[in-house]
């Protein structure tokens, strides 16, 4: 590669780097703080609220006997649509109840929160999780609070990152001299140049491997389709959605738990989710699974019996594999505090690279309009 060539795509690359990182700031920023938060979520939730978490022991009842402390505790209030069972010693079970009527903050239906010791059945607390602070900030770093097309502006977002992350690493890479001597830190006489160019190296990986699992989340019907998928349509994934669940359903919640447990008697009940109005209702049955994709049985709520899963079944669509290490890889689940820490500090990247860009940006200029001057 000849000098002049070099020299025009290292400037062509520094123009790309910068207006993403200074032109995308306002919303890249919140972007990022907002999926540090989210990181944290559970410890913070625990901390503020401590009392859905005083669970008394490990012993679990029959799942009837939570949605019965479920029922009463949500009254008219809201009809129960599930009932998760503890993840992992110590936790509350917690059902989930669906509030009729206008949608809640950005288009989703509304749902009441009961918390439940598992030994006792005896209500923690209810809440209406959605109205508060944490889901917010998961609407903010999922939709950044805007209705119908925030998903995809995220996504495209997430391509943005990407072409900051491989655009930096271009220009951080030493042009005189091998790739130790880029790791020193004095690559400049200002110390905020260096911070700069250190953090954005360190960095650069993780935030690239984040942003394409953010575009991945964002066009989840693209990413399927790439790894040979069969996503659901736009209007199918909407109407299961907001189908509201069944208050008095045909086959009752012990005879679908035995059926579901017949199809899969070497496995442990996860989640109980309630047949959903419709034309082909059914109880959906997660089971604790040790590959990516929890698996699942629906029995049909007229019949009783199990039928096949997925999107033809009339249940929902069973995710890949990919979108599932998708998933976890993004938000940290199941990969441990030295993951989750990344992704924490790759949340702040980019709002201190983007002020310190614009920091250094603005210093050039003034020296640039002071030699002009001069």
């Amino acid at each position: 590669m000849t000098h002049s060539l070099s020299a025009r795509l290292r400037r062509l690359w520094l123009d790309v780097h910068l207006w993403i990182g200074v032109g995308l700031l306002v919303v890249l920023a919140p972007l990022g703080l907002s999926g540090s938060y989210l990181v944290w979520h559970d410890p913070i939730d625990h901390a503020l609220h401590a009392e859905r978490y005083a669970t008394s022991g490990e012993a679990q009842l029959p799942v009837e006997a939570y949605a019965a402390a479920a029922k009463a505790a949500f009254g008219q209030r809201a009809l129960l649509s599930q009932i998760r069972l503890p993840q992992k010693p110590g936790d509350p079970v917690v059902a989930l109840g669906r509030i009729a009527g206008a949608p809640g903050p950005g288009g989703r239906p509304r749902t009441l929160n009961a918390w439940i010791d598992p030994p006792s059945a005896r209500v923690l607390g209810v809440d209406e999780v959605a109205r508060g602070f944490s889901m917010t900030m998961h609407r903010l770093h999922g939709t950044l609070l805007i209705p119908d097309v925030g998903r995809k502006v995220v996504g495209w977002l997430g391509w943005a990152m990407f072409a900051s992350c491989a655009t930096g690493l271009w220009l951080w890479w030493p042009r005189h001299g091998g790739f130790l001597r880029g790791l020193r830190w004095r690559r400049g006489a200002s110390q905020l140049f260096n911070l700069h160019h250190m953090l954005g190296f360190w960095i650069c990986l993780p935030l690239a491997v984040l942003s394409l699992t953010g575009v991945i989340i964002s066009f989840p019907q693209t990413a399927e389709r790439l790894v040979g998928g069969k996503p659901a349509a736009p209007a199918q994934r909407g109407a299961q959605r907001n189908a509201l669940p069944l208050a008095d359903p045909v086959t009752p919640l012990p005879a679908a738990l035995a059926a579901a447990q017949a199809a899969r008697p070497a496995d442990r009940v996860a989640t109980v989710n309630w047949p959903q109005a419709g034309e082909r209702p059914a109880w959906r049955i997660e089971f604790r699974g040790k590959g990516p994709a929890a698996p699942q049985v629906l029995v049909d709520d007229r019949s009783g019996r199990v039928r096949p899963t997925g999107a033809g079944a009339g249940g929902p669509p069973q995710r890949s594999p990919f979108a599932v290490w998708s998933r976890k890889i993004h938000d940290g689940t199941d990969f441990g505090l030295a993951w989750r820490t990344v992704i924490f500090l790759g949340g702040l990247a980019p709002a201190v690279l983007s002020v310190t860009g614009l920091i250094m940006w603005l210093r050039r200029r003034s020296r640039r309009r002071a030699l002009a001057a001069a």
